[in-house]
């Protein structure tokens, strides 16, 4: 049973984020040889309740078996398809400075779907280098390069002074999906997804559990 796309927007935001981790569980379930898994084990894993686990797959349909639970293989591939990971997602980074850098080379995207095509900057000492065996592209070009992609998200890693006029050029170029990692508010139009990481107020709210 298939979700229809118009009632997607009204999941909530904490389900989608399990779906993602439901993956990961399944997926190491599935390396280990399991064919099937309860919503108990899968609770577990993730210290909630299989309640919830039900609550968060029904949302998308009907999934498992009574009395016999959840073929993890199955289970995974459909919940890929809700997140659209069952194909490869193309990303284009803007800004290739440590933290760029450090995204461009992490191999643990390639292993979930997802395949850098594109990298930008302003500074021109770094047009040209390759990193990853991806070649940096003056930001100068970004309208002319993302036009000729099959770009799906862009992650942001500039500058909060030039963040917005990025995301700006980005809007004009029918980017959906952003990443950003800028450290401040972004506007974007009702149709643009952005979703903010601010790695400082990350580690504030985990200094909190220090004292």
């Amino acid at each position: 049973m298939e979700p229809e796309k118009n009632n997607l927007r009204y999941v909530p935001k904490s389900v989608i984020k399990r779906l993602a981790l439901y993956c990961r569980i399944l997926h190491r379930i599935e390396m280990d040889g399991l064919t099937r898994i309860s919503s108990k084990i899968l609770a577990q894993f993730l210290g909630i309740t299989p309640a919830q686990v039900r609550k968060d797959l029904a949302y998308f349909g009907q999934f498992g078996v009574p009395g016999f639970g959840y073929n993890p293989h199955d289970l995974r591939i459909h919940l890929k398809k809700i997140l659209g990971t069952d194909r490869i997602i193309n990303l284009a980074i803007i800004g290739v400075g440590n933290l760029g850098k450090a995204l461009l080379s992490y191999v643990g995207f390639k292993t979930q779907g997802f395949k850098f095509i594109a990298a930008f900057d302003l500074d021109q000492r770094k047009v040209g280098r390759k990193i990853n065996e991806l070649k940096v592209s003056s930001i100068n070009e970004l309208e002319k390069i993302l036009k000729d992609s099959d770009v799906d998200i862009v992650v942001l890693t500039v500058p909060a002074n030039a963040a917005q006029e990025v995301v700006d050029r980005l809007v004009k170029c029918n980017i959906t999906a952003i990443l950003n990692f800028a450290p401040i508010r972004i506007d974007v139009p009702s149709h643009v997804r952005i979703h903010s990481v601010d790695l400082a107020m990350e580690l504030e709210r985990l200094s909190f559990y220090l004292r």
